[in-house]
């Protein structure tokens, strides 16, 4: 089955006015069977475009700290470009890869409260997508981050 933009449910959340959901129709697949539900927006700040990308963590997402494992912030973050290039950038997010991802933990997530992925694209070309970001939580950063994603060419 070739995965393509049809593959994602992009509807308004119902249950967070203002927010459009972010998940595969197919549940059984890592977004739904491991992330949970996902909810994003697009933001404007000083004439900077922004995506945020939410999650609620579950208790199955934190480490033995009781704080979230750093995969689930890491996959948290490899989920956020792609959302930034569907909301900000060109490209047909759900067939593009991930290149490269640089991640700096700064501080622990915590399970009581979403943990959002706030990204800009910094730049985009024909075929890549540089963005950057950080994860937070409120107030509170939990990591920084930039990416390069490769956009889907159909051969």
């Amino acid at each position: 089955m070739a995965i393509t933009d049809d593959a994602f449910d992009h509807l308004p959340c119902p249950d967070n006015p203002g927010w459009n959901r972010w998940n595969l129709k197919d549940q059984t697949l890592f977004n739904g069977a491991v992330m949970g539900q996902l909810i994003t927006r697009k933001e404007t700040v000083g004439g900077t475009d922004f995506c945020r990308l939410r999650m609620f963590p579950e208790r199955k997402h934190l480490n033995l700290q009781n704080a979230i494992h750093g995969a689930i912030t890491q996959s948290l973050i490899d989920i956020s470009l792609f959302t930034a290039m569907h909301s900000l950038g060109s490209g047909n997010a759900g067939p593009s890869v991930t290149l490269e991802i640089s991640t700096q933990f700064i501080g622990a997530g915590k399970g009581d409260r979403p943990l959002d992925a706030v990204t800009q694209i910094m730049r985009e070309t024909g075929k890549l997508v540089f963005i950057r970001g950080t994860v937070v939580q409120d107030e509170d950063t939990v990591a920084a981050f930039s990416g390069i994603v490769r956009k889907f060419t159909p051969r």
